[in-house]
């Protein structure tokens, strides 16, 4: 599937700003709980790029689409199933660290993961880079 410029320029995002995570938990950890924030920031950035993935696959569908209504409902559809995803994997991390120990993903990493979907549009938009005509 060839991505549009703003969907590439969010998944650089993505990757940037879970890299700044991971090297903010390596300094704020300093020992082996570094790498189980990591993995969790790893995990939930690797699941924001499949969102992307799946929201651009969403839209050149839906715009293919000629009847209106089921255009909206394809769209909510989609959105729910995103969101379910994300609660599903939020919810496998909460119950590894709960009942895994020692746990090897850390929750406070998943949800820095999380956020990188959101930092990284403020930043795409921010900076011009969601623009088809702009610097990438």
């Amino acid at each position: 599937m060839k991505l549009s410029r703003t969907a590439k320029n969010m998944v650089t995002m993505i990757g940037l700003v879970a890299l700044v995570f991971i090297v903010g938990g390596i300094i704020f950890h300093r020992s082996i709980h570094a790498l189980y924030f990591a993995i969790g920031v790893i995990l939930t950035s690797s699941l924001n790029v499949g969102k992307v993935y799946m929201l651009e696959r969403t839209v050149s569908k839906t715009l293919d689409m000629e009847d209106p209504n089921s255009g909206k409902n394809y769209v909510k559809l989609q959105y729910l199933l995103r969101y379910a995803i994300t609660g599903v994997v939020l919810l496998g991390v909460g119950l590894v660290t709960v009942y895994v120990d020692p746990p090897f993903v850390n929750i406070w990493g998943a949800v820095a993961g999380i956020f990188t979907l959101q930092i990284s549009v403020i930043i795409v938009r921010h900076r011009g880079l969601d623009d088809e005509t702009g610097e990438a």
